[in-house]
């Protein structure tokens, strides 16, 4: 009983993220701004009679935060990937919460990498049983490298035994 508990040990587990530069608070600066320059133009512009200008200033920040919002939501997708002796799960995380599972025997799966010589790394997936899941998609080229350097790591200690 203690030897599979033992084997069901997680060797390496990894919660994949999308990175985003600019947090709350400083989105909640950056709109601030918007809509004081907003204000400020739209009030000189409608003092001088142009009023639709008023609107379309008013718009475009609207249209900037809906983008913002829109990248905000994109960025809460997220992957849990956990390597054991006895199996791979990843589990995908789309931005509204449904999940994709995946579970694959370590013994039977390949980690395949697609580089290009100036970018790094471009595609990782995890290959077996029929079957190819994408991973770690959105990450930056350092973080790629250093997931699929440790995920390689793991993968080839956990099919030592």
């Amino acid at each position: 009983m203690d030897q599979t508990k033992a084997a069901d040990e997680p060797l390496f587990k990894a919660l994949l993220t999308p990175h985003r530069s600019l947090g709350r608070t400083g989105f909640y600066i950056l709109m601030g701004v918007f809509v004081m320059a907003w204000l400020t133009l739209g009030s000189a512009f409608l003092a001088m009679g142009a009023w639709p200008v008023f609107g379309f200033l008013g718009l475009d920040v609207l249209l900037i935060y809906l983008a913002f919002r829109w990248n905000y939501r994109s960025g809460r997708v997220r992957e849990e990937v956990e390597v054991s002796r006895t199996r791979l799960d990843i589990r995908k995380y789309a931005p509204s919460g449904r999940l994709e599972a995946h579970r694959f025997n370590p013994f039977w799966t390949r980690f395949a990498v697609a580089r290009h010589e100036e970018i790094g790394i471009t595609d990782m997936a995890v290959e077996g049983e029929g079957r190819r899941v994408a991973i770690g998609a959105f990450l930056n080229p350092d973080d790629r490298e250093s997931f699929a350097t440790a995920f390689g790591r793991a993968l080839a200690t956990a099919k030592a035994g």
